[in-house]
């Protein structure tokens, strides 16, 4: 169980000047490994959140879009993240890129997005998505598979397919603003490359090396 990673490196020459021009590199480099079987949903990020109390958890969502302002991801708010960011809205990410040696991690505070935004973004989800942002009630416990299901047809044939169906009002995005985005580049004999920006108050970003 003791893979070697890459001999390339990431040298602090080669970063752009924002975190968010050098993810948008490293996503495109990883969405192309993906067209050619590499890898598995590029997109696919861990997402930790923590409660008042400091207690953490993790989950796995898809990210939806990115920008300078951010990284953007959608959610029902009554579950337990939605919940939890309601109350603590500091926030890490992780883009697990193993296939090709490289990880991306956030941290960062975490607001949600304009109604808007969102309304737009629902109605790119296929039909089956949307019936089922109102049929799950995220987090919930539910006695059976079979509840679950039933609640999906129900809204089916209150909705069916090419009839509107409205955004739930206990759905939405996410936008996390980073704070800091390390840039973790394997190498051989576990001496990896990590590269972190960190913002800084006027706006500008300072890059430094940690040891790994």
């Amino acid at each position: 169980m003791r893979a070697h990673y890459r001999a390339e490196g990431l040298d602090e020459e080669e970063l752009a000047a924002h975190p968010m021009d050098q993810f948008d590199r490293w996503f495109g480099e990883a969405a192309r490994a993906a067209v050619r079987g590499l890898l598995y949903e590029p997109n696919a990020m861990v997402v930790s959140t923590a409660d008042t109390e400091g207690r953490p958890s993790s989950r796995t969502v898809l990210m939806k879009g990115y920008d300078t302002r951010g990284f953007v991801f959608y959610t029902n708010y009554d579950s337990r993240k939605g919940r939890e960011l309601a109350a603590n809205p500091h926030v890490s990410l992780l883009f697990p890129w193993h296939p090709v040696a490289r990880q991306v991690l956030v941290t960062g505070t975490a607001r949600r997005t304009g109604r808007e935004e969102t309304a737009a973004y629902f109605r790119t989800r296929p039909h089956g998505s949307r019936l089922g942002a109102w049929a799950s009630a995220q987090s919930t416990v539910i006695p059976s598979r079979e509840v679950l299901e039933t609640a999906y047809e129900d809204l089916g044939a209150r909705y069916p397919e090419g009839e509107q169906v409205p955004v739930p009002p206990h759905w939405g995005g996410f936008r996390v603003t980073p704070h800091t985005v390390e840039f973790w580049q394997g190498r051989a004999n576990r001496l990896h490359d990590r590269l972190r920006y960190t913002a800084a108050p006027d706006g500008t970003w300072r890059v430094d090396r940690l040891s790994p």
